[in-house]
């Protein structure tokens, strides 16, 4: 038994490490990095076809979070180049320096080795809305009107919760004191909107959804909200061949064809890459060569990547956490302090510990790797540590008495013995692996959280069973293999 036991393991770790293969990427790219809402995502394909229309390799990682994921990737050289909008960095990003003009903003940048291009030709600033009627009824014209209807349930994205020139400073400024404010997805919000579970959301100005579900936008009468110009950001030491594509498009964009572009993703499910590519043929006669996945060629990817997220992070956790397991045994003077760490970890939440990994592993797999491997310790560590542990020491003293060695009783009895409760601590790590890789997406990890967070944004639910119900499917997989090598196993 314990010889198919290492078998086992040995079998796991290779396979789930061979599901990498496909993985390769061109020499140096040109790294494109975007957030999770669809103007961003459309402003990344845009430049990536443009780089790719002068000749040069990209590499784009979309849909990375907020903004300061984008932000630290770019100065931590993990990404080169990424929109973001004038009013974010003055307010969120540098909010501590003191900046009056854009020669100011421009100097700073340079401080931080980042270069800013020349605004595209929108300013895509904050606003609330409401659904008119609703307003018309309550004669709400302006965000001051508010304070008088504390009732009214407000939601707002969740980076609009946390920004200064959100909801920390706008509810100081105007000195508003609703019942209620939750947090939520920004696309989600006008579902709930639209549904009157909520009242009161943050729009973006350029949202197509604003004419769309014929919201009333409030006026800012305290002039709170700072202008939004969008732009690229981009690392001072990119190849200045690629700059002219990045600038290419300063004072080309309107706002009329930037709500235009939003809703023929937004609204119209034209996938990002065709707007894109419609809007460069149209404006700067750049003839794109684009390919859209299908569904099985997309199901295909993801499942490779999710499997090497899986497979990397629990294959190294089960070589590392058993050994942890019997040393917590063995070694009494360490017991409760590994299995306090161990239990600290699993309380530690999966995004915040994701997020955790990027300065130490950057963006992408790697970050996720790590996060899903200290996550898996924990069900290895307690259940090689309890197998072992109660073993009845009326064995092992049977064992000593006939001479055998501390090491040999351990590899011959215990671990053997031990082995049903191991495979049930490993087949727990890896049914909860497979459903937490799915927020490994939100750094650019890949895997079946990219067809949902992409279904999110775009209030697409057939996007978001893409992912869901395909990582349910391996979850239940998982756990029916191991169930079947735990009664090989046994026998």
């Amino acid at each position: 038994m314990k010889m198919r036991f290492l078998i086992l393991l040995l079998l796991s770790f290779c396979i789930f490490t061979n599901s990498s293969f496909g993985r390769v990427q061109t020499d140096e790219p040109v790294r494109i990095g975007t957030k999770t809402f669809t103007e961003s995502v459309i402003l990344g394909e845009i430049l990536k076809q443009s780089i790719e229309s002068d000749g040069y390799e990209t590499a784009i990682y979309k849909q990375l979070g907020g903004t300061r994921i984008l932000w630290n990737a770019l100065v931590g050289n993990e990404i080169d180049v990424y929109p973001d909008y004038t009013g974010t960095i003055i307010e969120e990003i540098l909010g501590e320096r003191e900046i009056e003009n854009r020669e100011d903003l421009i100097a700073v940048l340079n401080e931080f080795g980042i270069k800013m291009s020349e605004p595209f030709g929108f300013n895509n600033t904050y606003a609330l809305g409401m659904k008119q009627e609703q307003a018309e009824k309550l004669d709400i014209e302006s965000i001051s009107d508010l304070q008088n209807h504390p009732e009214l349930s407000f939601g707002f994205s969740n980076e609009f919760m946390d920004r200064e020139d959100g909801w920390i400073g706008l509810q100081q400024v105007y000195q508003l004191q609703p019942q209620q404010v939750r947090g939520l997805d920004h696309d989600l919000a006008y579902r709930g909107l639209d549904a009157g579970n909520i009242d009161v959301i943050d729009l973006y100005s350029t949202d197509a959804e604003i004419d769309y579900y014929d919201l009333k936008v409030l006026e800012d009468d305290k002039s709170f909200f700072p202008e939004y110009e969008a732009v690229f950001l981009y690392r001072s030491d990119i190849d200045k061949e690629v700059v002219p594509s990045i600038t290419r498009f300063e004072g080309e964009i309107s706002r009329d064809e930037m709500v235009q572009m939003n809703g023929e993703v937004k609204l119209d499910g034209m996938d990002d890459a065709v707007v894109a590519s419609r809007f460069l043929a149209e404006t700067s006669q750049i003839k794109s060569q684009i390919s859209v996945e299908g569904f099985w060629d997309r199901l295909w990817r993801h499942t490779l990547d999710h499997l090497y997220l899986v497979g990397i992070s629990l294959g190294l956790a089960i070589i590392i956490a058993i050994p942890i397991g019997v040393l917590a045994v063995k070694v009494q003077v360490l017991e409760t302090a590994v299995l306090g760490a161990v239990g600290i970890l699993q309380t530690i939440p999966s995004l915040a510990l994701l997020v955790f990994m990027i300065p130490l592993f950057g963006i992408g797999a790697f970050p996720a790797i790590a996060a899903l491997f200290l996550y898996s310790l924990l069900p290895i560590v307690r259940n090689t540590h309890s197998g072992i542990k109660t073993i009845s020491e009326p064995i092992r003293e049977s064992a000593k008495a006939l001479g055998l060695p501390d090491s040999l009783i351990l590899r011959k009895i215990e671990l053997p013995m031990a082995v049903p409760s191991i495979l049930a601590g490993i087949k727990t790590s890896a049914v909860i692996n497979v459903g937490t890789a799915t927020l490994g997406a939100l750094i650019g990890a890949g895997g079946y959280g990219q067809p949902i967070l992409t279904g999110i944004r775009l209030d697409s639910v057939p996007l978001i069973l893409e992912g869901a119900i395909p990582a349910a499917l391996l979850a239940l997989l998982v756990q029916g293999l191991f169930d079947l090598v735990e009664r090989w196993l046994v026998e």
